[in-house]
């Protein structure tokens, strides 16, 4: 349990990007455990309020507003709304979901830049960038497509070349263009303000590295890695017409990035709920503050966020940041370019009154310490085996044997037996455990408990054996099926935070208008006559041809896939055999790997080349693990130019193939050959 006692909690969860809807990696990840946690505080009578929206300002938008031909507000109003009716209908139990474009929200991020700059927090900086004239606005990377100076792709874009992986800035592009009007942009200055996290890297260390090492351990350790390369000043504004503006005069056409502006949706969404109130939750220290977000927006909440509370000066900081990894799907990699996901509109479509079921099977894979799968037959057997098999079976003989011997009344409890007591002393202890689990974030082991809770439930049915003695010793009976109803009564407690669905139908068949967290591991919760209501199956059996479809469904996809990726691009200009022959391109052997301090995207490989060695420096951070790639053999260009990347000389370039969702794959030999062989 926890030492410290807080007055009142505040949950947030990440503001999911309206740019497409929500699928189970982001339930899994944020959405199912917050709501988890929300509804057992609720339950233990406490002030805690869930604060929830979508994120809706960034390039991201403005891409795909201007492939659809429609504007941004379009966009971010379809699927708002889409995401807003699906955690309705999922039964994520928001005290609001508000959105990033809200008045309330503009004005709270402006004013809280305002209160920044006039503290004279930001740096700024003027640099140059690229500017299109015909269109008459600067460029962000992602709207500048050129020749990628390493690989001569020749539609690289401003930030990364997408077929050799290379990390790029716009300026490094040969014959760059403005993908808005097709022009040839032009470098202009401009000037933009930034955050300088260095100057708060020595509050960040005290307060994360020694104030909260019972942090997750994938949470302490991100954070741990990034204090300890180094933290740099990071830009809040950028050249873009979609966004909040920046409220400093002279900063027309520039707006916050989206980055900066969306944490702060937090803030202002919990003033759009409680105008009168909101600073208690966000300003009094004795509100603990708590996080629900996946691995990627680790450094975000843990770091930018804490650094911009703090900058301020008047909020509290994070008590803990929950994050999990990553969930994946058929043993894939979830990915929205490539429809590779299972989004929760389409299940709610395909699978009605079903919601329990999905909450129930993501909570007990939950990617909570390592990327975890999903997969469609494990679905249909945690459903079949555990959701029917367990609890339903065992809440349905207890209501079934009541109406059959005692017309549906709650009998009296008669002298217990040593089996009823120590039946009765396995689950006394329930409560405490669920909720250390809880409290402690392990809502995976948490469900478990909640369903030993059902385990023991039916086999105490199965070993007294109700039904055999109905004609001899009904008072036994009696006594029987009232434990077997206390113990129903528990798991509608003990499955309130997991399955809101299903422990309302149980309490609704016993008889129970209200419930406690309190209440849990008690044997007098159903008072003696209590009319129970007519018994109804809380799940149904979900059978081969089910899974097949959506089986089937994602096979499609991965078909369609596989037949755009067979579209080979153009083929590049015609060279000359003796330009090939330039080319000196080798086989060798990775004896190191490593990521490179500060680059998301390059891994730094020390290859046995037959020559001594040599270090090549390569963009597919993002694809590779760099244990996974020690030991195995690569194709790269021995003869390249020596080029700096990070400070770092690479003597060459390892070759790889690129798929059609973008995905990078190293280019081997079929059978092992002698470190610096020769590919001809």
């Amino acid at each position: 349990m926890e030492e410290k006692k807080f007055k009142r909690i505040l949950v947030t969860t990440a503001l999911p990007y309206a740019n497409g809807p929500v699928h189970i990696g982001h339930l899994a990840g944020v959405y199912v455990p917050a709501d988890i946690y929300v509804r057992y505080q609720r339950l233990k009578g406490r002030d805690v309020l869930h604060i929830g929206g979508s994120d809706e300002h960034g390039v991201p938008i403005t891409l795909k507003a201007r492939k659809e031909g429609v504007t941004p507000q379009d966009i971010v109003d379809r699927y708002h709304a889409i995401i807003k009716k699906s955690f309705e209908e999922f039964g994520i139990s928001f005290d609001i979901y508000s959105r990033t474009t809200s008045e309330i929200h503009c004005k709270t991020a402006s004013d809280f830049f305002r209160k920044l700059y006039d503290k004279g927090v930001f740096i700024e900086k003027t640099s140059e960038q690229y500017y299109d004239e015909e269109a008459q606005q600067f460029l962000a990377d992602r709207y500048i497509t050129g020749t990628c100076p390493h690989c001569k792709n020749e539609r690289a874009y401003g930030d990364q070349c997408e077929a050799c992986g290379t990390s790029l800035n716009a300026t490094d592009l040969i014959n760059p263009k403005s993908a808005i009007s097709g022009s040839t942009p032009v470098l202009r200055e401009t000037k933009h303000w930034y955050l300088p996290l260095d100057r708060y890297e020595n509050f960040l260390k005290e307060w994360i590295l020694e104030g909260h090492k019972e942090w997750k351990p994938n949470v302490y350790g991100q954070c741990k890695s990034w204090l300890d390369l180094g933290l740099q000043p990071r830009a809040v504004s950028r050249d873009l017409d979609w966004g909040v503006p920046v409220p400093v005069e002279g900063a027309e056409g520039k707006v916050l990035y989206v980055w900066f502006d969306a944490p702060i949706g937090y803030i202002s969404n919990t003033k759009e709920l409680r105008p009168d109130d909101w600073e208690k939750y966000w300003k009094d220290p004795e509100t603990k503050l708590v996080h629900f977000i996946g691995k990627d927006n680790i450094v975000f909440h843990c770091i930018v966020f804490p650094a911009m509370l703090k900058a301020e000066g008047s909020y509290i900081l994070p008590e803990n940041v929950p994050a999990n990894e990553f969930l994946n799907l058929e043993g894939d990699k979830i990915s929205t370019s490539r429809n590779w996901a299972v989004w929760l509109h389409e299940y709610l479509e395909d699978f009605p009154g079903k919601q329990d079921v999905l909450r129930y099977v993501l909570t007990a894979n939950a990617p909570e310490t390592k990327d975890n799968d999903f997969t469609w037959k494990d679905f249909q057997a945690r459903n079949n085996n555990e959701l029917v098999a367990i609890l339903g079976n065992f809440i349905n003989r207890s209501m079934v044997l009541t109406h059959k011997y005692f017309d549906g009344k709650v009998p009296a409890c008669g002298e217990l037996t040593d089996y009823d007591r120590a039946t009765l002393k396995e689950f006394s202890d329930v409560k405490e455990r669920v909720e250390n689990c809880i409290e402690n974030y392990r809502f995976r082991e948490a469900l478990k408990e909640a369903m030993n809770l059902a385990r023991i439930g039916n086999k105490y049915l199965a070993d007294t054996e109700p039904w055999k003695i109905a004609k001899s010793d009904m008072p036994r009976v009696a006594t029987i099926l009232n434990l077997s109803l206390q113990i129903a009564a528990n798991l509608s407690i003990a499955f309130e935070p997991f399955l809101p669905f299903t422990a309302k139908k149980i309490r609704a068949m016993l008889g129970l208008a209200t419930v406690e967290w309190d209440m849990l591991g008690r044997i007098d919760i159903l008072p003696e006559n209590t009319q129970l209501a007519e018994p109804i199956l809380l799940f149904e059996k979900i059978d081969d041809s089910v899974v097949e479809a959506q089986i089937k469904k994602l096979n499609d996809t991965k078909a369609a896939n596989e037949k755009a990726a067979h579209k080979a691009e153009p083929v590049a200009p015609t060279i000359e055999f003796d330009d090939f022959l330039k080319l000196d391109i080798r086989v060798g052997t990775v004896l190191e790997c490593q990521k490179v301090p500060k680059a998301d995207k390059l891994l730094q490989f020390k290859i046995d080349d037959g020559l001594g060695g040599r270090t090549i420096i390569s963009g597919i951070a993002k694809h590779y693990k760099p244990e996974d790639l020690v030991g195995k053999q690569v194709c790269f260009i021995a003869n390249l130019a020596p080029r700096k990347l990070k400070g770092i000389e690479s003597q060459g370039m390892i070759l790889s193939a690129e798929d059609a969702d973008g995905r990078l794959v190293v280019i081997t030999p079929d059978t092992p050959v002698a470190g610096g062989s020769c590919v001809k």
